[in-house]
């Protein structure tokens, strides 16, 4: 018992699989300082509590006292810097997320994100190629992981994350995996009906986005998971747009990527939206969805939209996972097993 009569857990011992997985991650960690500092990259500092963090219609903050809520992300800030005039920037923060518990996820995690400008998605995604192979490098002395499907399980096959890593569309990945046509200027109701004469069970789903990840999840997610090289799925619908900029000369498609690794999302990344007007009209309709879905509604980052009138520079970014890439890295069935305290250990 404590003085105010509330339980308190004994100290613990780390095994020995969690300790080398922390001595992992700080390996990890100052590979990925060394590797930003070789490239000429400044590592910067965003605020942890803002009054707007951001309206992802699937994301919910965690509210921290005072009309400021935990950064889900720290996006916003990042591109402000940018529009401020620096130039190649990165940050390691906090972020924390509602809700979010299980095998790849914690409510607070650690987060990598970084933005050239003047660059486009290209540039970010041969970064990322470059700056994973150098993180598994420094925990496991080569370019090979080990990849545990389930925990419990052993090391069910090894995957060579070396670059460069293979790419496919998600029209392609859509096309061929889950046998749905998938362009993004379909309404929904026209993806409704290819994705039931696929056979697949869309339940109760009727808004485009959760009609494309019944499917994704259904039946693309399994065979990324099957696949024994990273892969780097681009050209995303224009309706799963985010921050990202329309593809030049095809409007219905959006300058992003997502890697994956033995079937896990490891990072999404933008060709970023510079456009204000654009910008707010996309946050004033996911504003709108958020309400007619019952989901906690947030201000628009008024700060955000002005540096972008003010000019942000073409220039793209990206988030990635540390939790994850340091669970690929080290063969770790859990995400509790790369971080010193879980959210249920705190």
């Amino acid at each position: 018992m404590s003085g105010n009569g509330a339980l308190v857990a004994e100290p613990r011992r780390l095994d020995a699989g969690r300790r080398a997985n922390l001595v992992a991650r700080g390996r990890g960690l100052a590979a990925i300082r060394g590797w930003f500092e070789a490239e000429g990259f400044l590592e910067v500092e965003t605020p942890l509590m803002v009054p707007a963090p951001g309206l992802e219609l699937h994301l919910d903050a965690v509210p921290a006292g005072d009309g400021q809520w935990l950064i889900t992300s720290p996006e916003f800030h990042m591109k402000r810097l940018l529009a401020a005039g620096l130039e190649r920037i990165y940050t390691l923060c906090k972020c924390f997320r509602a809700d979010e518990r299980g095998r790849h996820h914690n409510p607070e995690f650690t987060m990598l994100e970084w933005y050239r400008a003047d660059a486009g998605w290209e540039q970010i995604r041969a970064d990322t190629e470059a700056l994973v192979a150098a993180v598994v490098q420094a925990v496991r002395g080569s370019s090979e992981i080990e990849v545990v499907a389930e925990e419990g399980d052993r090391p069910t096959r090894v995957i060579n994350v070396g670059p460069p890593w293979p790419q496919l569309t998600v029209a392609e990945a859509m096309e061929r995996y889950a046998g749905v046509t998938v362009r993004g200027d379909e309404s929904a109701e026209e993806l409704a009906e290819r994705v039931r004469a696929a056979g697949i069970d869309a339940g109760t789903a009727t808004a485009w986005d959760d009609l494309f990840y019944t499917a994704f999840v259904d039946r693309v997610e399994p065979a990324l998971a099957a696949a024994d090289r990273p892969l780097v799925l681009y050209d995303w619908p224009a309706p799963l747009a985010a921050l990202a900029r329309q593809k030049p000369g095809a409007p219905h498609l959006v300058e992003r990527f997502e890697v994956y690794i033995a079937g896990l999302e490891l990072c999404n990344a933008f060709g970023e939206l510079t456009d204000a007007a654009e910008q707010r009209a996309r946050f004033e309709a996911e504003l709108a969805e958020r309400v007619a879905r019952g989901r906690p509604r947030y201000p628009i980052d008024e700060r955000f939209l002005a540096a972008l009138e003010t000019g942000l520079p073409p220039c793209a970014g990206i988030a990635l996972g540390i939790d994850r890439l340091i669970m690929l890295a080290t063969g770790a069935a859990h995400i509790r097993d790369v971080l010193s305290f879980a959210s249920d250990e705190v």
